[in-house]
């Protein structure tokens, strides 16, 4: 009796395990369906779950290292303001409002009317450490490491025929409320060989010194020079931006003078170019210049570039998406294709 109803046991078993591998079946039937069908989605669709395809995932994720900064902004203008007045408001330099809006008179411009404000750049040059100056753009980065991020402000730069030096540099001395020892070119025009702190003095507030050098980065005793081809080779900054700037650097921080009127930038896996004007006239073909930088970046592949020449040709200094559209994806009818020649 006792073997009886062990194998009775035993038969009763094979039975509930038949039953349960039945109740799989339709599980699993489902769950083929669902592979086979989300397999046959075009490239770059959607997947059945909703997810972006995996090329949407990579273009999603952060850049490892920011090349653009800024919050575009726009501005309605005010009875009275000016052109200085707004570039001022929003820590641009004069040439930064001028470039975008040639044809608006800076002094009376019409109330009411609505601004783009260029508040968007593409970190120029290749270093990511202390003070990078563009020339090209009158403008300075500061990269306070530490994982911070960068500061920007805008600068005014040399005349035409008193050019900014370009080349890699060191902060020498640091010093609040400078006297001004003026050049030996200029003291005829001055009278002076010194002047002493105070509103007159151009230096403005702070001097930050190249060493081993003439020229150094400092305030301004006339704001509205920010922006502008002004100085004989120094970097001037509104009162308000040396202040910060003085508090942040150290002797020994790193400078970088360059000129790089056209940079190029990625963003979110778009490509963006910002172009201001050849200002000291160093290139001689500016649509080739701007082509070798699309190749050093190794994007030229990645651009449209009839809509790149026409920011070339523009030179506004806006950021602009040059990105080249994708082609257009196949259609997928789910018929089989004929058989032709």
């Amino acid at each position: 009796m006792k073997a009886g109803a062990r194998t009775l046991e035993t038969g009763q078993g094979s039975r509930n395990r038949f039953r349960t591998r039945q109740g799989l079946w339709p599980v699993i039937f489902c769950f083929l369906i669902l592979v086979s069908v989300t397999s046959g989605f075009p490239p770059g669709s959607r997947g059945a779950a909703g997810l972006p395809a995996k090329k949407d995932r990579v273009a999603q994720r952060k850049d490892p290292q920011p090349q653009i900064i800024g919050t575009p902004r726009r501005h309605v203008v005010k009875d009275g303001e000016t052109l200085l007045d707004i570039a001022r408001l929003y820590d641009l330099g004069f040439n930064e409002i001028q470039g975008l809006y040639p044809g608006l008179d800076p002094w009376i411009p019409p109330a009411g009317t609505e601004l783009t404000i260029p508040s968007l750049w593409v970190i120029p040059g290749e270093r990511r450490k202390g003070i990078v100056v563009n020339v090209a753009e009158l403008r300075l980065y500061f990269f306070p490491g530490k994982k911070k991020a960068v500061r920007t402000f805008p600068v005014g730069i040399g005349r035409r025929d008193w050019p900014s030096p370009l080349g890699t540099f060191m902060v020498g001395e640091k010093r609040a409320n400078p006297r001004w020892y003026i050049p030996r070119s200029l003291q005829e025009k001055y009278g002076l060989k010194t002047m002493p702190p105070g509103p007159d003095n151009p230096l403005g507030n702070y001097w930050i010194g190249l060493a081993n050098t003439s020229y150094g980065i400092h305030g301004t005793d006339i704001p509205w020079s920010v922006g502008r081809l002004v100085t004989h080779g120094c970097i001037r900054l509104y009162p308000e931006d040396i202040e910060p700037l003085f508090a942040m650097v150290q002797p020994g921080t790193p400078v970088a003078i360059i000129y790089e009127p056209v940079k190029i930038g990625l963003k979110s896996g778009r490509v963006y170019a910002e172009v201001h004007r050849d200002i000291y006239d160093r290139i001689e073909d500016f649509v080739e210049y701007g082509r070798q930088r699309l190749r050093a970046a190794g994007l030229i592949n990645r651009v449209d570039l009839a809509k790149f020449g026409r920011v070339l040709a523009r030179q506004s200094g806006m950021v602009v998406d040059v990105t080249r559209p994708d082609p257009p994806e196949p259609v997928y009818s789910g018929k089989r294709p004929l058989a032709g020649n």
